[in-house]
């Protein structure tokens, strides 16, 4: 009898899970890699990823964050995010700043979290920051 409830039970909640992901909101990046080529020092470092809800039901980003400090995920003060939720075929963008007062190339990770079938994901900005111009000698 024991053996019968754990395999009614395995199976149920399997199921309850297939709906439940059948169902999720699915983020779909239009690039998961941004490459910024080579830029000019102290240049704007703000890009854009452009993102679709592919799922169906709405889409929420409860965070964005950097894989470290030169890479900020709040511009001027505020969430880089849609703070409100993306509906199902609706689409959105995820700003990222890098700190292009650092010169040489990079290549660092961003960590988005929402309430998608695949929770984490993490998504690439690359590029290379040319040298910090020569100071006119008076």
């Amino acid at each position: 009898m024991k053996k019968l409830i754990v395999v009614l039970l395995t199976f149920f909640g399997s199921f309850v899970i297939a709906q439940t992901d059948a169902n999720a909101p699915d983020i779909k990046f239009d690039s998961e890699i941004l490459d910024y080529g080579s830029i000019d020092y102290d240049a704007n470092g703000i890009r854009e990823f452009k993102f679709t809800n592919v799922g169906k039901s709405p889409l929420t980003i409860s965070s964005v964050t950097g894989e470290c400090g030169c890479t900020a995920t709040t511009i001027d003060g505020k969430p880089g995010w849609p703070q409100e939720p993306i509906l199902p075929g609706k689409s959105g963008v995820i700003k990222v700043k890098y700190d292009t007062k650092r010169e040489g190339r990079f290549d660092k990770n961003v960590t988005v979290s929402s309430n998608a079938k695949i929770a984490t994901i993490k998504i690439r900005i690359k590029g290379e920051i040319k040298a910090k111009p020569m100071e006119d000698a008076k």
